[in-house]
C-alpha cells in the first residue's frame, strides 16, 4: 500500500515541481529528480506498478562481466546485512546502470521484500523508475537518502533506502550499495546511522576492488595514525616499477594534496632518507613527510602480488596480442610452469577446431577453469559452455540429465518434457568432468551422439540434431579401465584427440604465483584490506595439498573469513590445515651434517643476492618453488623477519 493516498501524492510531486509546495526535505536534490522523471522522461507519480526485473539469463549475463566486482564486495554486503538486519533492511548491490545484481534478505522475508520490488534482477534507473536511492546516486554521483515519500512513484512510498555510489580505482562509477526497508518511522532522522553504515561499506568495498585492480603494482598503505597502519589503512596508493602513480583511493585524494593528474611517488612524499622498495622488503610502518605541507603519513608498502607478462619469462611474452583477445587462456600461457604453459599453448592451437579434448589430473587442480579457458580462446566463446559432473549425478538420473527426456517419459517426468545437457550445449561446448564415472550403458548412448551428431531424448522417438564441442576431464586412469572393461576403448578414442595433463599444485614451479593469486581472489570479499604474510606464504608453498587448488582455495576463504587484522597470519589458517604447516617436531633436532651444508648453501645464495628468491634460486639451480620448499623444511627466516 502507498504510504500516502495516491492522488495526494500526486498533487505534492505536482505541487514540488511548479514551486507552489517546498521542497521534499527541503532538497533541491529531490526536487530536480522529481522534475526530470516528471517532465523529461515521462513517469506517472501515480504509478503503483514495481520496477522492472530481467530474466535469469540477462542477469546472469550482466553477473558474468561484474564477477571482480561481485567477489570484491561479497563479504561486506553480508556484514552490512548483519548490522542491520534487525530493523528489517535488506542490501542490494547494483551496477553502474542499476541493475540489482547482488542482494542480502533474510530468507523468511524475501517475499515481503520482492513484493515492494526489492529483488536480484530488478531495475532502479531514473529513466525508468523515477526518484530513488540507487537513481539519485547514478544521476549525482553521491550519496542520498531517499526517505517514504521522497520517491517519486507512489508504488514506493513505503520504503525508505541509504544509498552511496562506488567507484573504480580510474575513476568512473561501478555500482551502487543500497539499503532499504519496507516499514521504517517517518523520522527521516531515523535514517543517519544506517545512512553512514552504506557510507562506510561502500568505502570498503571500494578499496577491496582497489586493491584488486592493483595486484600488479606496488601498494601504499597509510593513515595519519601508526596505530591505525595494519587494522584499517584509510590511504591506497598504487604505484609502478619506477615510482608512477597509476591509482589512487578516494581517502587519498581527499587527504593528501597534489595527487590529481600524472605524478611520481616521490613528488608526494619525502622520500631522500628511504627508500619505497625496501620498505617492502622489510615489512615496517614508517612515517613519510608529505612535501606539500609537512605533515606525517605512516605508511607500509605491499610489492607486487602478480607479475606482468614480461616479468614471468626471461623469454619475450608468447602472445601477439593483448589479454583481452586472448581471454582467460592468456593467464595460463603466462605460467612459469613449462607444463601449464605448453597446455596452454596447445589448447590455443586447438580452439575451435572441432578436435575433442581430454584433460587429465587430480581432483581440484582446475580441470574446469582450463576448459573454460579453452571454450573461451574459441570462435564459440559467445556460445553456451554446459559442464556435468557424471561423478555427481545418481546413476538413475545421468541418462535423462543428459539427453532429456520426452513429455510423459517416466512418472514425476514434467509434462512437457525437458532439454538435456546436451541439447543445450548446441553450438558452444559440453564439457563432461569424470567421465571415468560414466556407466557403461551411458558410454554407448554419448559415442552415438559423438558419432552422428544427433541426441534421441528418453522416451522420444524423433532425434535431434545438435552441434557441439567435447571437452572431458577425469582423475582416473582411462586407458586402465578401458584394460579392464569398465570403459568403451572406441569412446575413449572418439574423446581423446587431445590429451593435456594438469600437473597436481605439490609440483607446479609457478606455486608461488598460484598461491598470489587465488589469496587475491579470496581477499577481495574480504571487506577490508588484506594481505598474506610472507612466513605463511612460505609454508603453503612447502604443503603437499592433496587436495590441489580447491583445497588451497579453501583454505585461503577460511583464513580470509576469520582473519582480525590487515595481514592474514599462520593462526588464521584452519586448525587442521595449521598443524601440518608448522613444522615437526623432527625438525626441531639438530640438523644432520649434509642437513647443516645444504643450510649452509641456501642461506649464502640469499644473502649474494640480497635475499632475492629469483636470483638465488637460478644461483643455486633449482627452481624457485623448490627453494621455498627448502626454505621451509629448514627454517631459514630473512634477517628482517627475525
Amino acid at each position: 500500500m502507498p504510504y500516502v493516498p495516491q492522488s495526494q501524492h500526486v498533487d505534492r510531486v505536482r505541487g514540488a515541481i511548479e514551486g507552489r509546495l517546498p521542497a521534499p526535505a527541503g532538497s533541491t536534490r529531490l526536487v530536480s529528480s522529481w522534475q526530470r522523471s516528471f517532465e523529461t522522461y515521462r513517469l506517472d507519480p501515480g504509478s503503483v506498478i514495481g520496477p522492472r526485473v530481467l530474466t535469469s539469463s540477462e542477469l546472469r549475463e550482466i553477473q558474468g562481466k561484474e564477477e571482480a566486482f561481485l567477489r570484491a564486495s561479497g563479504q561486506c554486503l553480508s556484514r552490512l546485512h548483519d548490522m542491520i538486519r534487525v530493523a528489517d533492511y535488506c542490501v542490494m548491490l547494483t551496477d553502474a546502470h542499476g541493475v540489482t545484481i547482488d542482494y542480502r534478505i533474510d530468507r523468511d522475508r524475501r517475499s515481503h521484500f520482492k513484493h515492494a520490488g526489492l529483488y536480484i534482477g530488478s531495475c532502479w534507473s531514473e529513466r525508468e523508475e523515477g526518484t530513488c536511492g540507487v537513481a539519485n546516486v547514478l544521476t549525482d554521483l553521491a550519496p542520498i537518502t531517499v526517505h517514504k515519500s521522497d520517491h517519486f512513484r507512489a508504488a514506493f512510498t513505503t520504503l525508505t533506502c541509504s544509498a552511496a555510489p562506488i567507484f573504480a580505482p580510474t575513476g568512473e562509477l561501478i555500482g551502487v550499495l543500497d539499503a532499504s526497508a519496507v516499514q521504517s518511522p517517518d523520522n527521516r532522522d531515523s535514517q543517519r546511522l544506517v545512512f553512514q553504515l552504506v557510507r562506510q561499506s561502500a568505502g570498503l568495498i571500494e578499496d577491496g576492488y582497489f586493491l584488486n585492480q592493483t595486484t600488479q603494482h606496488w601498494i601504499l598503505f597509510g593513515h595519519a595514525s601508526r596505530n591505525f597502519v595494519e587494522a584499517q589503512p584509510e590511504i591506497l596508493i598504487a604505484f609502478d616499477e619506477c615510482g608512477n602513480i597509476v591509482a589512487t583511493n578516494r581517502k587519498a585524494n581527499e587527504c593528501i594534496p597534489g595527487l590529481g593528474g600524472p605524478r611520481h611517488i616521490e613528488e608526494i612524499f619525502d622520500t631522500s632518507d628511504v627508500h619505497l622498495h625496501d620498505i617492502a622488503r622489510t615489512d615496517t610502518i614508517v612515517g613519510l613527510r608529505l612535501r606539500a605541507n609537512g605533515a606525517t603519513l605512516y605508511a607500509r608498502i605491499r610489492a607486487p602480488m602478480r607479475r606482468t607478462a614480461r616479468a614471468a619469462s626471461n623469454a619475450p611474452p608468447r602472445e601477439t596480442q593483448g589479454d583481452s583477445h586472448l581471454g582467460a587462456i592468456g593467464r595460463f600461457l603466462r605460467s612459469a610452469d613449462p607444463r601449464i604453459a605448453h597446455n596452454a599453448e596447445v589448447a590455443l592451437r586447438i580452439a575451435g577446431k572441432r578436435l575433442p579434448v581430454l584433460i587429465l589430473g587430480e581432483t581440484g587442480v582446475g580441470k574446469e577453469v582450463f576448459a573454460r579457458a579453452i571454450h573461451d580462446a574459441g570462435v564459440r566463446r559467445a556460445r553456451p559452455f554446459i559442464a556435468v559432473n557424471c561423478g555427481a549425478i545418481p546413476e538413475p538420473l545421468i541418462e535423462s540429465e543428459l539427453f532429456g527426456y520426452a513429455p510423459g517419459a517416466f512418472t514425476g517426468a514434467r509434462s512437457r518434457g525437458a532439454r538435456g545437457k546436451i541439447v543445450q550445449a548446441h553450438g558452444g561446448t559440453l564439457f563432461l568432468d569424470e567421465i571415468g564415472d560414466m556407466p557403461l550403458s551411458l558410454q554407448t548412448r554419448l559415442l552415438r551422439v559423438l558419432a552422428e551428431g544427433e541426441v534421441l531424448p528418453l522416451g522420444g522417438d524423433a532425434p535431434v540434431r545438435v552441434d557441439i564441442d567435447v571437452i572431458c576431464a577425469t582423475h582416473r586412469s582411462l586407458t586402465q579401465m578401458v584394460d579392464d572393461g569398465t570403459f568403451r576403448e572406441d569412446l575413449y578414442y572418439r574423446l581423446s584427440g587431445a590429451t593435456l595433463s594438469m600437473p597436481p599444485l605439490r609440483e607446479r614451479a609457478d606455486i608461488h604465483d598460484v598461491i598470489a593469486i587465488v589469496f587475491d581472489e579470496e581477499a577481495q570479499g574480504a571487506g577490508h584490506v588484506l594481505t598474506l604474510d610472507a612466513r605463511l606464504a612460505e609454508r603453503l608453498c612447502a604443503f603437499a595439498w592433496p587436495g590441489n587448488i580447491r583445497q588451497l582455495r579453501n583454505v585461503l576463504r577460511y583464513a580470509c573469513a576469520v582473519c582480525d587484522s590487515t595481514r592474514v597470519e599462520l593462526r588464521h589458517v584452519s586448525p587442521d590445515v595449521a598443524a601440518q604447516l608448522v613444522p615437526d617436531a623432527a625438525r626441531e633436532l639438530p640438523l644432520q651434517s649434509g642437513e647443516a651444508d645444504e643450510r649452509a648453501r641456501i642461506v649464502e645464495a640469499l644473502t649474494q643476492n640480497h635475499w632475492r628468491p629469483n636470483a638465488a634460486a637460478q644461483a643455486l639451480g633449482i627452481s624457485r618453488a623448490t627453494l621455498y620448499r627448502r626454505i621451509a623444511r629448514l627454517e631459514i627466516v630473512g634477517p628482517h623477519r627475525r
